[in-house]
């Protein structure tokens, strides 16, 4: 037997203090303390079983603990056993196939997907590709055209100033040329890079969705994942909130077709000009600007007293710093006007913003928040954030105007707004809220030979109706019976049980069962 950790091992006779030696065909007992179970593990080896016992501190044998459990679960110790002569180490989390007399072991990968990452069997997939279904209604209903772009990007896209968490959560590498690179953390610097790639021949106002897949090294919670996927809607080239209002718009619209109202979730909105308004005011320079919006992003994920502190760290004045907080802490755009003045360009955008939220119909979601300032470094003006009302998730999505980025990479400034919206938190939400449908698969025919003899003739049927476009199951194994033909078309959800039986087939009929109406005809083939 071979095992690896600091297992300390006792011979029944009390003599033996060693591993098991390979190829002694003696039995030897060995006991193990387990951390997690919080006894000793119990072990007598022999040529061709091994025994497991578990012992509790005060000797007494635990009942109900599985070989896996007693093995997997300790944290000292990680061991395998075989019926050969030689022995296997088992890391935790794997199993074994087989076992018996005369039989192999074989051993089993651990079948989780990575920490943090996903598997979709067909009924989760369905689910997805719903959601993904209404991300696409709702872009395509506001005229937007669909892009995008490879999952693997150059590093140097994503690493901005330093403090972004982003920049810290990047999966980047360096390929097998030497080149650095990283699996997209999000997807607005892709489009960036797409609109730089066009250049002059980007005919402007240019409105575009993705929807992809993003990847960040964070702590897996609820609604927060290693891998998820985004939905993306940018505009290119307006330079009013015009722009902003029709996002907004677009997620307010992806909201009511969920069946989400505004009781429901809402929206913060807020501009980054109102932060920036108060550092000038404060006699502080435009380098200190992106820093503290880092730091004020994070109020609600931190004690106000942390913040306070990371803005003394930036070199700010505790007066300072307290009027910055106290100034984001204003919830009507009335008080900001008579904090910063009417004449001010946040003030300016962000009345207009509820102006045209008003006219489209649905200001009732929007709600003003001056802490909203965003953690990207990119953003320069108005800013939002999605929400649940209730407070129990993470953001549910969020955007703003980012006119300086495409300078950023080399090339020439243009006025840009978009939003980034997530998968993981709204399945959270909508599970809560009971709005999830319950898509289920199904087909329009299920085709089955009912000898073995006619399974060709089958196959030509199943061709036939898909050359028709319909949706075709194939019952790949011929001589099945009529009780699991009808199994079958209710697993799939089939419409119609279409039989190829030798009667019918011989005088050039096929038999069509309704499922819905439970009626049924022959019918000929030509005109199937």
């Amino acid at each position: 037997m071979n095992v690896s950790g600091k297992a300390q091992m006792t011979s029944k006779s009390g003599m033996m203090n060693r591993l098991f030696a390979k190829g002694v065909p003696t039995t030897h007992c060995y006991r193990l303390w387990s951390t997690a179970t919080n006894g000793c593990l119990s072990m007598q080896h022999s040529y061709s079983r091994v025994h497991y016992r578990h012992f509790d501190r005060r000797g007494n044998r635990s009942i109900g603990l599985s070989r896996r459990t007693l093995v997997s679960q300790s944290s000292k110790v990680i061991c395998a056993a075989t019926d050969s002569p030689t022995s296997t180490d088992r890391k935790a989390g794997s199993s074994s196939i087989g076992g018996g007399k005369g039989k192999k072991h074989k051993q089993m990968i651990d079948t989780n997907p990575p920490r943090g990452t996903r598997d979709f069997p067909p009924e989760e997939k369905r689910m997805q590709k719903w959601l993904f279904g209404e991300f696409d209604r709702v872009a395509t209903g506001f005229g937007f055209e669909h892009i995008d772009f490879p999952v693997l990007e150059s590093e140097e896209l994503f690493v901005r100033k330093a403090g972004e968490e982003i920049t810290d959560q990047l999966y980047n590498f360096e390929d097998k040329g030497g080149r650095r690179v990283s699996l997209r953390p999000e997807l607005t610097p892709s489009l960036a890079r797409l609109a730089l790639q066009k250049g002059k021949g980007l005919a402007l106002p240019a409105k575009w969705y993705a929807i992809g897949q993003c990847w960040r090294y964070e702590r897996a919670t609820r609604g927060r994942r290693r891998e998820h996927y985004q939905w993306n809607m940018d505009i290119i080239g307006v330079e009013g909130v015009e722009a902003e209002a029709e996002l907004l718009a677009a997620i307010t619209q992806f909201f009511k077709g969920v069946g989400l109202t505004s009781a429901d979730v809402g929206i913060k909105v807020s501009s980054r000009k109102v932060l920036q308004q108060v550092l000038e005011s404060c006699g502080l320079d435009s380098e200190t600007f992106g820093p503290v919006c880092i730091l004020v992003d994070k109020l609600d994920k931190l004690p106000r007293e942390k913040v306070v502190d990371g803005l003394l760290q930036l070199g700010l004045s505790n007066d300072t710093a307290e009027k910055i907080l106290s100034a984001l802490n204003v919830k009507d755009v009335g008080d900001l006007e008579s904090l910063i003045g009417e004449d001010n360009d946040a003030v300016k955008d962000l009345k207009r913003l509820f102006d045209l939220a008003a006219a489209y119909g649905y200001d009732e979601y929007l709600v003003f928040d001056a802490s909203v300032v965003r953690g990207l470094a990119y953003y320069t003006g108005v800013v939002f954030e999605g929400f649940d009302r209730e407070g129990k998730l993470r953001a549910i999505c969020g955007g703003g105007r980012y006119d300086k980025l495409l300078g950023t990479f080399g090339g020439e400034d243009q006025p840009c707004v978009g939003f980034g919206f997530g998968d993981a938190v709204i399945m959270e939400l909508l599970s809560d809220k009971g709005l999830l449908p319950t898509p289920s698969h199904s087909v329009d025919d299920l085709v089955i030979a009912m000898d073995k003899e006619l399974y060709p003739a089958a196959c030509s049927i199943a061709s036939k109706l898909r050359a028709n476009n319909k949706t075709v199951d194939l019952v790949l194994d011929s001589g099945k019976k009529m009780k699991w033909a009808f199994k079958q078309a209710e697993r799939c959800g089939a419409s119609r049980l279409v039989l190829v039986a030798p009667d019918e087939w011989e005088k050039g009929l096929v038999r069509v069962k309704n499922l819905e109406t439970r009626e049924e005809e022959d019918i000929p083939i030509d005109s199937i």
